[in-house]
C-alpha cells in the first residue's frame, strides 16, 4: 500500500489545477460575505464610541481593539490551520467574529463600554480570518501566477465591503425599529455575514489547499535536494521584507481610515457621507487587486512594494489639504489610502509566501499577521489622540510621510540582490 501511495498522488497532479479552481470560488464566495461584516463594523465602531465615552480622543479605541483582538486570532488561525489545514481554521475565525458581533449589540443595548470594548476585540477575530483567507488562494497557485491567485480572493471582499458601509444607514433604521441603538444596527448584518461566510467555508472548502499542496510537494523531487540552510536564509529575508511593507501599510492606512468618519461628522457630515467615504475606501483596498496580481507577477515585487509607499504619501497629502465640507476629495484621499494598502498587501504576501517553505507556511503565516494585526491597532488608537492633540490633517500628513520608510527597506532588498 505505501508504494502506491506517492503514484496515487502523482497522478492527481493534473487535478491541482482543478481543484485551485474550485477553492477560489470558494473562497470568493466566504470573502463576499465576510466584506459586508468587516465594512460594517469598520463605519461606526468609533462613532459608538464617541457616542458611549463623550470623547473624541478615544474614538480610535475600538479600531485598535479589534486588530487587537485580530492579532491573537491570526496566531489562532494558522495554529489551526497548520495542523489540520485551512478549512477548520478559516471557519472557526469567522465564527468568533460573528459572536463578537453579537457582543457588541448587547453592549450597545445595556450601555455598557466595557461590554463594548471586550466584544470589539473578539469582533477583531473576523478581520484577522479576512486577511488569512488570501493565502488560502495562494496554496495551490501555480509561482508565476500567485500574486494573481492572492488578488482573486482580495477583489471577492469588494463587493460586500462597498455593500457593508452603504447598509449601515438601513441597518441602523432596522437596528431602530428592534429597540437596539442605532449605531449597532451594522453589528446585526456583520454577525450574520460572518456567520454565513464560516458555514460556507465550513462545508464548501473542500479538498483543504494547504493539504492538498503538502500532498503534491512530496512528491517532487526538488523538495529533497534544495540547500536547507539557504532556503532558511531566503525565508528569514523574505519574511521580515514581506512583514515589514504590511505592517507599515497597515499602520497608515487604519490611523487615517479610523478617524474620517469622525472628521466627516464634526463637519456636519451623517452617516451615509461617512458610509459612502468608506466605501469608496473598501473598494480601492480590494478592487484593483486583480491589476495589483498582474503588476507584481509581471513587473516584480519590490516595484509595486515601492509604488505602496508613495501611494500613501499622496494619500496623506490629498486628506491633510481636503476641505472638510468636501466629501469628494476625502474619497479620492480614502481611495488614494486603500490603493496604497493593496499594493503593499498584495506585494508583501507575494514576497512571504515565495519564501516560507510549506512545512512551517501556515504558522508564519500568521505569526506575520499578528505583526500586522498589533500595526493596525498602534495606528487605531494612536489616531485619536493625534487627533485630539492636533488635528487631522497633522495625522494624515503624519500617516503618509511615515509610509515613505517603505523605500530604503525596498532599495536595500534591491542591492543585495
Amino acid at each position: 500500500m505505501t508504494s502506491t501511495a506517492p503514484s496515487s498522488r502523482t497522478g492527481s497532479i493534473p487535478d491541482a489545477a482543478q481543484a485551485q479552481r474550485r477553492i477560489l470560488r470558494v473562497l470568493v464566495a466566504s470573502q463576499i460575505l465576510s466584506g459586508a461584516g468587516l465594512a460594517a463594523g469598520v463605519t461606526v465602531g468609533a462613532l459608538l464610541a464617541q457616542d458611549m465615552l463623550g470623547t473624541t480622543s478615544l474614538a480610535g479605541l475600538p479600531s485598535a481593539l479589534f486588530t487587537a483582538g485580530s492579532a491573537l486570532t491570526a496566531v489562532a488561525v494558522g495554529r489551526v490551520s497548520q495542523a489540520r489545514g485551512r478549512r477548520p481554521g478559516l471557519a472557526a475565525g469567522y465564527l468568533t467574529g460573528a459572536i463578537g458581533s453579537v457582543g457588541v449589540i448587547t453592549a450597545a443595548v445595556l450601555d455598557n463600554p466595557v461590554l463594548l470594548f471586550l466584544a470589539l476585540f473578539v469582533y477583531g477575530a473576523g478581520t484577522a480570518t479576512n486577511l488569512q483567507a488570501r493565502y488560502a488562494g495562494a496554496d495551490l497557485a501555480d509561482p508565476a501566477h500567485r500574486a494573481r491567485a492572492v488578488s482573486t480572493v482580495l477583489v471577492a471582499t469588494t463587493l460586500g465591503g462597498v455593500a457593508g458601509p452603504n447598509l449601515a444607514a438601513p441597518a441602523g433604521h432596522l437596528a431602530d425599529g428592534l429597540g437596539i441603538p442605532s449605531l449597532a444596527g451594522p453589528f446585526l448584518l456583520s454577525g450574520a455575514a460572518y456567520a454565513l461566510a464560516a458555514l460556507v467555508l465550513a462545508t464548501r472548502l473542500r479538498p483543504d489547499p494547504l493539504l492538498v499542496a503538502r500532498s503534491l510537494a512530496a512528491t517532487e523531487p526538488s523538495a529533497t535536494t534544495a540547500d536547507p540552510t539557504a532556503s532558511a536564509q531566503a525565508g528569514r529575508g523574505g519574511v521580515v521584507l514581506g512583514a515589514l511593507i504590511m505592517v507599515l501599510t497597515q499602520l497608515v492606512m487604519v490611523a487615517i481610515m479610523t478617524m474620517t468618519p469622525v472628521h466627516m461628522r464634526d463637519h456636519g457630515h451623517g452617516t451615509a457621507a461617512s458610509g459612502l467615504v468608506i466605501a469608496v475606501h473598501i473598494g480601492a483596498m480590494y478592487l484593483p487587486s486583480p491589476l495589483t496580481g498582474w503588476l507584481v507577477d509581471r513587473f516584480g515585487r519590490l516595484k509595486v512594494a515601492a509604488a505602496s509607499g508613495l501611494t500613501l504619501l499622496a494619500a496623506g497629502i490629498v486628506a491633510a489639504d481636503a476641505p472638510g465640507d468636501s466629501v469628494a476629495v476625502l474619497a479620492l484621499a480614502l481611495a488614494l489610502l486603500g490603493l496604497g494598502w493593496n499594493f503593499g498587501l498584495v506585494s508583501g504576501t507575494a514576497i512571504i509566501t515565495d519564501t516560507v517553505p510549506l512545512a512551517t507556511r501556515a504558522k508564519t503565516q500568521g505569526m506575520v499577521d499578528v505583526s500586522i494585526a498589533i500595526a493596525g491597532a498602534t495606528g487605531g488608537i494612536s489616531s485619536g489622540i493625534v487627533v485630539a492633540a492636533t488635528s487631522y490633517p497633522v495625522l494624515a500628513l503624519t500617516g503618509g510621510v511615515l509610509a515613505l520608510a517603505v523605500l530604503p527597506a525596498v532599495a536595500a532588498t534591491a542591492y543585495r540582490r
